[in-house]
């Protein structure tokens, strides 16, 4: 039988192949080589094994200050984008909820049709300030990655969640990928979850379109487990793309792993709650360390069949993480420490996630690269990468100079976050369900403001941790930062994506203390 390899007819100047793995809720210290590198853990310690990832940042360029958002969606919007999410509007991640499209309504102006109505937890007590509104898609309008890589044959598979949940117009094929199997939503069931990724009929009457547009469960493996049926049908197609050299491609493949329902298979369960680490760092979780094993297995597996096909020398692989580990479910699917906070938090156990690049060849330095990146320089970096050009108003930069020199000393950077909602998860520091937050990392500083009235900074490369809170000692830097943040907010995000007055706010009531308002507009 013959073999085709893809490096048989293959120019020297051909552009090379992306792969784009993704995870879902993966923490930093969930990767054993991060988890070494930027605390006192030690490999032989841990609960949790990552040795395909782990191989993989020994080889490659791993970013020890790698940034993302707080939450899944406006990660995803970031990376197809260029752009910070906020500014497209996409503040939060929801579950299915009602917008003005896919209610019938006529979209007010200003607004997008996929703007959610509403979106909140169930918080007791007194709340200053109400949620704002999200975005849930991404226009394929704008020049998204597949536009963008024009050069390249682009494949998504796996978690969407930017198209409206189900909207037609909004899916991964409008933006110009072959989809081989995805789904528009936050989580997935990782057992029997086909018919619920091929379902057809819309959510709500008043949707029009005849048909749900949510996902597909592809061509079938018929393996039982989500992670494992994914694996397959990623291998498949880049055993395809072997047999059309000529064709450059970009396969991005977002897991929903490790994401909830914590769900695994039994054998790996079973292995896990018998290891004698189990609890070390905080992390005990027998199901979750099961998930982080097969998400591992995944990355294993593509990385052998891009070897075994010849695909290996002309592809380069990235792997990242959408936000922090999860810390609020019941047991605690994982533990961030000594990072503060997890997802939804802006702390750095919230938005500081594992990042690698590898290129056998090229870049295979196995070195660590300590300038601070973020989740927008994935569109620029790939235009560069591929020879392709960047569009205008993308915010991210290429990081194609730190993969040449990962030592090298560049500009500070500035970087924004923005999460407007109150949610049930719990503030690191105090205890009482999050209220509205946002944040701006300015060279080594670091500056958060809760819009309930309080603002912190680090100095982040000296307090990784966030422990010495230096807003009291350093009043002149923090007015010019929050005063940066506040400007930049008002320059670039839309009025409904601002909290607005709660107007049956009663101060004294309010466990936290009587809010101080740091954000005069208050718009409405």
């Amino acid at each position: 039988m013959l073999v085709i390899h893809a490096t048989d007819g293959v120019t020297a100047k051909q552009p090379p192949n992306i792969v784009f793995i993704l995870a879902d809720d993966l923490g930093i210290m969930d990767v054993g080589a991060f988890a070494t590198h930027l605390s006192e853990a030690k490999l032989k310690d841990r609960f949790y094994e990552t040795p395909h990832i782990d191989a993989l940042t020994e080889k490659g360029i791993a970013f020890s200050q790698a940034y993302a958002n707080q939450l899944c969606s406006p990660t995803r919007a970031a990376i197809l984008t260029g752009q910070y999410a906020s500014r497209l509007g996409v503040t939060t991640a929801t579950p299915r909820t009602k917008t003005y499209y896919n209610q019938g309504i006529e979209t007010p102006s200003g607004y997008s049709p996929h703007d959610a109505f509403g979106h909140k937890d169930a918080i007791k007590g007194q709340l200053a300030w109400g949620n704002a509104h999200s975005n849930t898609a991404v226009s394929p309008e704008l020049p998204t990655l597949p536009k963008v890589l024009a050069t390249h044959d682009c494949a998504f598979m796996g978690k969407w969640h930017l198209g409206g949940h189900g909207a037609k117009g909004q899916q991964p094929r409008d933006h110009g990928f072959t989809e081989i199997a995805y789904f528009d939503a936050g989580g997935s069931p990782y057992f029997n979850w086909r018919r619920l990724w091929d379902q057809r009929k819309p959510h709500y009457l008043t949707m029009p379109q005849d048909e749900l547009m949510i996902g597909t469960s592809g061509n079938s493996s018929g393996k039982e487990y989500l992670t494992e049926d994914l694996t397959i049908q990623a291998n498949r197609y880049l055993k395809q793309r072997a047999r059309t050299p000529d064709q450059p491609f970009f396969l991005y493949f977002a897991h929903f792993s490790v994401h909830t329902p914590l769900q695994a298979q039994q054998d790996a369960i079973d292995y896990f709650a018998g290891r004698p680490q189990k609890g070390a760092g905080g992390q005990n979780n027998a199901i979750y360390a099961a998930m982080v094993k097969h998400l591992d297995d995944s990355v294993g597996s593509v990385m052998a069949t891009l070897k075994q096909t010849g695909l290996e020398k002309n592809t380069i692989i990235v792997f990242s993480s959408d936000n922090g580990g999860v810390e609020y479910t019941s047991p605690p699917a994982t533990d961030n420490f000594p990072f503060k906070g997890g997802k939804a938090c802006l702390h750095e156990g919230g938005v500081r996630v594992p990042l690698v690049v590898y290129q056998s060849g090229k870049y295979d330095q196995g070195v660590w690269c300590d300038t601070p990146v973020n989740c927008i320089d994935f569109l620029p970096t790939f235009a560069d990468l591929t020879g392709n050009s960047t569009p205008d108003g993308v915010d991210g930069q290429s990081l194609i100079s730190l993969l040449e020199q990962p030592h090298a000393e560049t500009p500070p950077r500035t970087f924004y976050w923005h999460y407007p909602f109150n949610v049930k998860v719990k503030h690191p520091d105090n205890g009482f369900p999050l209220t509205p937050h946002s944040a701006i990392r300015v060279g080594d500083h670091k500056l958060i403001w809760d819009w309930h009235g309080k603002v912190e900074l680090y100095d982040i490369p000296a307090d990784p941790f966030e422990q010495n809170d230096l807003a009291r000692s350093q009043p002149n830097l923090t007015e010019r930062l929050l005063g940066q943040l506040q400007a930049w907010l008002r320059k670039n995000v839309k009025a409904h994506y601002f909290p607005k007055l709660n107007p049956t706010y009663d101060a004294d009531l309010d466990q936290r203390g009587p809010m101080v308002n740091l954000w005069p507009e208050h718009p409405h």
